[in-house]
């Protein structure tokens, strides 16, 4: 098998790994893929602002620093949606500058739409993106616009496909996680289990629901969160049963999840993959989802968890 000579980037907001508070999986599944190449004898250069340590043949910082270091440098009323782009570009640019001069054989892009401009106009440098959001009807024309030859999407789930079904895809890759840092346990706990962002879309108001009407303890664990969705949905239902442990370092979730009952995770929109579910189970912890996404692709049910409509 031929070596390949690999550029990657994921984010130019924070350091990889990333910051405490900041939950961000493509930062992750990112520095799982570089490493995992490197192991099989590729070269990579993993493009990340200064500070940043993945497992990679070179880190390319271009001198960048991470934006959450220099936010406060900016004015209040400044743009920070055009900002926050423009960083991002900014190490993306780095890689099409050097990719003849580096001769790579591929370029691995993670934000999708800051790169599209950049890969059109180079049709010779293949670009393969990993598509981590949902394609919106929005994405869809934007995708469609900047179509090339050169351009490939691999999604993370056959669910999340479906709004585009006719884009240049090269296979469905599901979010792989390190089976080390996720140990197994046949004992079930006394707890339910929430891991992940709080909002909406992920359903904890319907988790807490949920264990309040079978009388259980629920653990909440993610960012805290200060919205009107927190404050009238969960907060006022927070107590001795049900509790939010707020940020928890990745590497010591298993002891959350392996001591959990179940885990949760009743969505309220089409998730493109759910990482903690794979996470949930590889601790011999069931999960119990709404038929929603690539639930039905990741949960076996009755096996490894319990799918339910919604």
């Amino acid at each position: 098998m031929k070596k390949l000579k690999v550029a990657m980037m994921v984010a130019g907001q924070f350091t990889i790994p990333q910051p405490k508070d900041v939950v961000y999986a493509p930062m992750d599944i990112a520095a799982y893929i570089s490493e995992e190449l490197v192991k099989r004898g590729h070269k990579v250069d993993f493009y990340a602002p200064k500070g940043s340590k993945v497992k990679a043949t070179r880190v390319i910082s271009g001198n960048l620093p991470p934006l959450s270091s220099v936010m406060n440098k900016f004015e209040k009323n400044a743009d920070f949606g055009k900002i926050f782009t423009l960083w991002d570009q900014y190490l993306i640019s780095l890689i099409f500058k050097n990719a003849k001069k580096e001769k790579y054989d591929l370029i691995h892009i993670h934000p999708i739409e800051r790169t599209l401009p950049l890969a059109m106009a180079n049709p010779d440098i293949p670009v393969v993106y990993t598509i981590h959001d949902p394609i919106y009807p929005w994405r869809v024309k934007v995708l469609k616009m900047f179509a090339s030859k050169n351009q490939y999407f691999v999604p993370i789930s056959n669910s999340q496909k479906k709004p585009a079904p006719k884009l240049n895809y090269l296979k469905t890759i599901y979010n792989e996680i390190q089976l080390e840092e996720f140990p197994f346990s046949e004992k079930p706990g006394n707890y339910l289990l929430y891991v992940g962002r709080i909002m909406k879309e992920k359903g904890i108001a319907e988790a807490v629901e949920i264990a309040r009407k079978l009388k259980e303890k629920l653990i909440i664990i993610g960012p805290t969160s200060n919205d009107e969705y927190w404050n009238k949905k969960i907060k006022p239902y927070l107590g001795k049963d049900i509790k939010h442990i707020g940020y928890v370092p990745r590497k010591k979730l298993f002891n959350y999840y392996r001591n959990a009952k179940a885990f949760l995770f009743p969505l309220q929109w089409e998730e493109p993959f759910g990482l903690t579910m794979t996470e949930a189970m590889a601790c011999g912890t069931p999960v119990i989802a709404y038929n929603r996404g690539s639930v039905p692709e990741i949960v076996e049910n009755g096996k490894t968890g319990f799918i339910a409509k919604n």
